[in-house]
């Protein structure tokens, strides 16, 4: 099926970083229970191009004229990594984030990764284009090749694949508020309001260690998982707050950064927090987690950290900023806005944009058992060694317990310095919810 049509301006801006700015993907981590092979992820990834569109796509063009186009391209790459250490998969999601997608050729690629002394136990990665893809969706893609290695591992005759219907473009699938000349006006009014955000609020930032050229940038990642009942209080606390738990994490990292800021002096920290918004359920018609696409906004809050400000103060004043820009439909002037809010970025590559930033999916429903085959974890990471000097996490919840990948870009950030800032962030929500639980008993 031809699915041939010119990129809309989030879509330019992720080819445009993915172009200059060394790598810029989504990577999804599994952790899989069973004896899988490469032959039988071969087989499942050939029937996932068949049966999403914008699989059969690659990207041709220069920047001011960039198209997807269905003709000539290739099959989605998979390689097989074996290891000798369960430990080890870490170091392959590093590789993955920072190899660039050859986009001339396909949108995504996967690599198995086997472990030499747990023979069924297996890691699969999926590193895809942002044009295409963001959190959720790759998480759904993976559910769905599950699926087929069920099957192939069974012995299951699949004659046919359902090919899901062609997505319209995002920008097309914005309220009819935000389209044509008043959503380039709303676009607009929205960047200059922004601005004067910054400009007003001025928030501090963990600045650079180290200036390199953004082609020599790297992006690492710093792997942590929450039990199942440090999660659980963690959503009780914030239930009982009135917050939610994109709050409390915003929350966590900011202190954790404003103490790195300001060297454990009291004085008081300007701080911003970006914070990634699902847009299925704010469109019109609402779009399936079956759909891959990039349909994924983000809003940008601004706080002031005294020394007596309280950590679910802050969390419930995270909530309210979102719930604001909401209403304003800024998400949506995001997605119209993005090529310029990205080429202003990179225009400025020493600059930082915010002080952290966290992209959380929230509870992630999908099948645990496929077949002989068991999903033991889920979590995805964006690559994003262009942007320095930001905290940022990606969050998923899965069975229970919450994971979080932590990524900086190398070597804005030494892994020395995000390992202690990873630390910091995780002792906070520690702390936090103790006290809760004591003033609770104590009541």
């Amino acid at each position: 099926m031809s699915d041939n049509r010119e990129l809309v301006p989030i879509e330019q801006s992720m080819e445009i970083l993915n172009r200059r700015a060394g790598s810029y993907n989504v990577v999804t981590i599994s952790r899989i229970k069973g004896f899988l092979n490469k032959e039988i992820v071969r087989q499942a990834l050939d029937l996932l191009q068949l049966r999403h569109p914008r699989l059969n796509s690659h990207i041709v063009g220069e920047l001011d004229s960039l198209r997807f186009k269905t003709e000539g391209t290739e099959k989605i790459p998979l390689r097989l990594a074996n290891k000798f250490q369960k430990e080890q998969w870490q170091e392959v999601i590093i590789e993955e984030m920072n190899q660039r997608i050859d986009s001339s050729k396909a949108l995504l690629r996967s690599v198995l990764i086997t472990i030499e002394n747990e023979k069924d136990t297996n890691y699969l990665l999926t590193t895809v284009h942002h044009a295409i893809t963001d959190g959720l969706s790759g998480i759904q893609l993976h559910s769905e090749i599950l699926t087929y290695c069920q099957k192939i591992a069974s012995g299951d005759q699949i004659t046919e694949v359902k090919t899901l219907p062609v997505l319209p473009p995002p920008d097309d699938l914005l309220p009819e508020s935000m389209k044509g000349f008043r959503g380039k006006i709303k676009g607009l009014l929205f960047l200059l309001r922004l601005k004067s955000q910054q400009l007003k609020n001025r928030p501090e930032t963990l600045g650079f260690q180290k200036c390199v050229p953004i082609e020599l940038r790297r992006c690492g990642m710093i792997y942590r998982q929450l039990n199942e009942e440090f999660t659980k209080q963690i959503l009780n606390c914030c239930r009982q707050e009135k917050t939610t738990v994109q709050g409390a994490l915003c929350a966590a990292m900011m202190f954790a950064a404003a103490k790195k800021i300001t060297a454990f002096q009291k004085r008081d920290v300007r701080v911003s927090c970006r914070s990634f918004v699902d847009l299925r359920k704010r469109l019109k018609p609402v779009v399936s987690n079956e759909n891959i696409s990039i349909l994924a906004s983000s809003l940008t809050s601004f706080h002031t950290l005294r020394p007596n400000t309280s950590f679910w103060e802050l969390a419930r004043d995270v909530r309210q900023q979102l719930e604001d820009g909401l209403k304003r439909n800024d998400i949506f002037s995001v997605v119209l806005m993005s090529r310029k809010i990205i080429e202003s970025l990179l225009s400025r590559p020493n600059e930082v944009a915010v002080t952290v930033a966290v992209t959380n999916v929230g509870q992630v429903n999908i099948p645990t058992v496929y077949g002989t085959f068991k999903l033991e974890e889920i979590s995805y990471v964006p690559a994003q060694a262009a942007f320095g000097g930001v905290l940022a996490a990606a969050v998923t919840t899965f069975e229970g317990k919450m994971l979080l990948n932590f990524m900086f870009s190398e070597p804005s950030i030494s892994r020395d310095t995000m390992e202690t800032l990873v630390n910091s962030v995780i002792s906070c929500l520690v702390e936090v919810c103790k006290e809760k639980v004591s003033i609770s008993l104590m009541g």
